[in-house]
C-alpha cells in the first residue's frame, strides 16, 4: 500500500477512553478518521457533539463518519484499522472485519496485555499486524467524553514482523505532531515494552478492584504495597524464564513509578466495579500461564486471577499460552482453551513425551476444544494432575488415552497407545490415504507408514542415538552460538550445500567449531546442520509415491527444514496444523473409541429375569 505520499485513512473501533485519544490526536494530526463502537447511543451523541477530552489532556473534535459495526467501517476501505476494543471482543471484531477485508488493509491493536496482537496476526497476517503499547490513560466522564488521567511519554510502535517500518514512522510522526509522542521500535523491543506495561498492570488492577482502592490509596498502605512488590517480583522471575530482561533496579523503579500514580482507578477495576466482564486473563493470567510453561510459581497472580474469575462468575480455566520464545523446539502454539462452553462427552489425549507432555481435548464431533503443553521432567509432580483437574472442572470428560514415553505409569488413563499408532491414527483422520509420516522429536526419529484407515504397516524408529532429532539440533546450534528461534530464517538465506558429515553429537560439535574457525557465516553453518538431519531421514526406508507428511515439536520451530526435506525427497514434503500435538490429538481419537466401544460393551449386557 501506497501512503507514503498521503495521510493515513484510518478506523478506530472502540470508543472507550483509549479509542477517544487515539481518534483526537490523529484527527488533529490532519488523518481522515472514521471512529466506531457498538453502542448506538454513544455513536449518536459523538456524530452529534464529536469528542470531549480532559484532564490532562484538553482537547475535542467533530467526526464525519461514525459507525456502529466494523463491517461498515472496514467497507470504506481504510489504511489502517486500530482495535482500542477490550480483548474478549476482538474475535467479533475480526469476525466482521473479514467479511469485507480488501487484503491491503493494516490492522493494530491498541490493548492491554500479553499476546493480544497475535490475534489479528492469525487473522490477517504478520505483514499487516502491528501493536502498540500505550503510555496514557483514561476514565469515561460521559459517553462522548474521557478524562486523560496521566501520559508518560512515549509510546511505542512496531510492526509485528519488522515488514512495515515506513508505515509505522509514519504512524508515529502523526501522533507525535499531534503533541501525543510516539516511538517505532523493532517487534522485538516491543515485546519488552509489552511485559513492562502488563507488568505494572497486573501488579494493582485486581488488587484496586477487589479493595475498591484507587492507585495511590492501595500504595499509601504499606502492607499494600508489599503485595504489589511480590506481585511484581512474581512476573519479573517469569519474564526472564521467558528470556525477557529488564534493567537494573527494575522493581524498585516500578515502585517508584506507582507511588506517584494518581489518584484513579485501573480499568480493570472499573470494569470490576460495574460487574463488567475483564481482561484479567491477559494480565495476571498470561503470567501465571507463562509461569506454569517454565515452572516458575507464580501465587499471588495466581490468586488475583482467581479472585476477579470468581467476582465475574466466568470460571475460565488458565491454561498455557502460546509461548513467545524458544528454549527448546519442543513448545506449543495455539495452547489454552479454545471454546471455553462445550457441551457433551469430552476426550482427552495425553503424549507424555520425553521433555515436554501435550494434551489435546476433543468434544464429540472430533473438534478440538484444548491444547496445553507441560514440562515432563520436573520436580513438581502433580502439575499434570492438577492440569487435568482443570480441564474436567471446564469439560465433561468420558475417557482418556495415554501415549508416549510415559503412558504405562500414567494411572489416570482408561486406555494406552502407541505413539506411533497415534501418529499414525491422527494424520489419517485429518489427510485421507497411505501415506509416510515423519515424527522427529526430543530424542529419536521415528518413520511410520500408514493405511488409508490409519493403521500402521511399517515403521522404523532411531532410538539408539540423537542424531537428527531436536535434542541434536538444540546441542550443535548451541556450540554455533546460533538463536534457535533464527535458525530457520538464517537457513534460508544460505545458498551453500555443505552438510555435517558427523552424525554423533560429539563429533559434530567438533565439526562445527571447525567450521567456525574457517569463519563459515551462521547461513550456511545453520543450513548445514538442517542438510545433515534430511540426508540421515533420507536414507531410512521411505516407500516412494506416497505423501510425506512432518509431524513433531521440532518442525513447528524450524520451517524451513520442510523446504529442505521436499528437494532431498523430490516431492513436496506437507506438515499438519500444530504438529506437536498430532500424537495428543490421536490418543484424544483413541480416547473416543475406547468410550463408545464401552458404551456398547454396556449396551449389550441383557437383563436377567428372576
Amino acid at each position: 500500500m501506497d501512503t507514503a505520499k498521503k495521510n493515513l485513512k484510518i478506523g478506530v473501533i472502540g470508543m472507550g477512553p483509549v479509542g477517544q485519544i487515539l481518534a483526537v490526536h490523529l484527527k488533529e494530526a490532519g488523518c481522515e478518521v472514521a471512529v466506531c463502537d457498538r453502542d448506538r447511543d454513544k455513536m449518536n451523541l459523538i456524530r452529534k457533539e464529536g469528542i470531549r477530552l480532559e484532564g490532562k489532556i484538553i482537547k475535542s473534535t467533530h467526526f464525519d463518519c461514525a459507525y456502529t459495526s466494523a463491517g461498515e467501517l472496514a467497507a470504506q476501505n481504510p489504511d489502517l484499522v486500530i482495535l482500542a476494543v477490550k480483548i474478549y471482543h476482538t474475535d467479533k471484531v475480526i469476525e466482521e472485519l473479514l467479511e469485507v477485508d480488501n487484503k491491503t488493509m493494516l490492522l493494530m491493536s491498541a490493548q492491554n496485555g500479553i499476546d493480544v496482537e497475535e490475534k489479528l496476526a492469525e487473522a490477517f497476517g504478520e505483514q499487516r499486524s502491528f501493536r502498540m503499547v500505550l503510555n496514557f490513560a483514561g476514565n469515561p466522564v460521559g459517553a462522548n467524553a474521557a478524562n486523560v488521567t496521566f501520559f508518560n511519554a512515549p509510546n511505542y510502535v512496531a510492526s509485528v514482523d519488522d515488514s512495515q517500518k515506513k508505515i509505522a514512522d509514519q504512524f508515529a510522526g502523526l501522533l507525535t505532531s499531534a503533541n501525543l509522542d510516539t516511538v517505532v521500535v523493532d517487534s522485538f523491543a516491543l515485546v519488552n515494552k509489552v511485559w513492562e506495561k502488563t507488568i505494572l498492570n497486573s501488579s494493582l488492577s485486581a488488587l484496586c478492584g477487589i479493595s475498591r482502592l484507587t492507585i495511590r490509596e492501595a500504595m499509601l498502605q504499606p502492607g499494600m504495597a508489599e503485595i504489589v512488590e511480590q506481585v511484581i517480583e512474581e512476573a519479573v522471575n517469569v519474564a526472564r524464564a521467558e528470556d525477557i530482561h529488564f534493567g537494573e533496579n527494575f522493581i524498585k523503579l516500578c515502585m517508584r513509578y506507582l507511588r506517584k500514580a494518581g489518584n484513579h482507578f485501573p480499568s480493570l477495576a472499573v470494569d470490576m466495579m460495574n460487574n463488567r466482564e475483564t481482561e484479567i486473563d491477559y494480565m495476571n493470567g498470561q503470567l501465571v500461564k507463562y509461569g506454569r510453561k517454565h515452572y516458575v510459581r507464580t501465587p499471588l497472580n495466581l490468586v488475583f486471577t482467581n479472585l476477579v474469575k470468581a467476582h465475574t462468575k466466568r470460571g475460565a480455566v488458565v491454561a498455557a499460552p502460546e509461548p513467545l520464545s524458544v528454549a527448546s523446539m519442543f513448545t506449543a502454539n495455539g495452547l489454552g482453551v479454545l471454546k471455553e462452553k462445550s457441551e457433551g462427552n469430552h476426550f482427552v489425549g495425553i503424549d507424555l513425551g520425553s521433555y515436554y507432555t501435550k494434551i489435546t481435548v476433543v468434544d464429540s464431533d472430533e473438534n478440538v476444544v484444548y491444547r496445553e503443553l507441560l514440562k515432563t521432567l520436573n520436580r513438581d509432580k502433580n502439575a499434570l494432575y492438577n492440569t487435568l483437574q482443570e480441564i474436567e472442572s471446564q469439560f465433561n470428560v468420558e475417557a482418556i488415552c495415554a501415549s508416549g514415553y510415559g503412558r504405562e505409569h500414567f494411572p489416570n488413563a482408561d486406555t494406552t497407545k502407541t505413539e506411533v499408532s497415534c501418529a499414525a491414527y491422527a494424520v489419517s483422520k485429518l489427510y485421507p490415504g497411505r501415506k509416510n509420516i515423519v515424527d522427529i522429536g526430543a530424542e529419536d526419529i521415528k518413520l511410520i507408514r500408514a493405511s488409508a484407515e490409519g493403521k500402521v504397516e511399517e515403521f522404523y524408529m532411531n532410538n539408539k542415538c540423537a542424531a537428527g532429532t531436536g535434542a541434536f539440533i538444540t546441542e550443535v546450534a548451541e556450540r554455533a552460538e546460533i538463536d534457535l528461534r533464527q535458525m530457520s530464517d538464517l537457513a534460508s538465506k544460505s545458498s551453500a550445500m555443505k552438510e555435517l558429515n558427523s552424525f554423533c553429537t560429539v563429533f559434530a560439535k567438533t565439526e562445527i567449531m571447525s567450521w567456525i574457525f574457517d569463519e563459515m557465516p551462521a547461513n550456511d553453518i545453520a543450513k548445514g546442520i538442517y542438510l545433515s538431519i534430511a540426508n540421515r531421514i533420507y536414507k531410512i526406508k521411505m516407500e516412494p509415491g506416497i505423501p510425506v507428511y512432518l509431524v513433531g515439536g521440532v518442525i513447528a520451530y524450524h520451517p524451513y527444514f520442510k523446504d529442505i526435506l521436499s528437494v532431498r525427497f523430490g516431492e513436496e514434503v506437507n506438515i499438519p496444523d500444530h504438529p506437536q500435538f498430532v500424537v495428543s490429538l490421536g490418543a484424544a481419537y483413541y480416547a473416543k473409541q475406547y468410550a463408545l466401544k464401552k458404551r456398547n460393551e454396556i449396551n449389550e449386557i441383557k437383563p436377567v429375569k428372576v
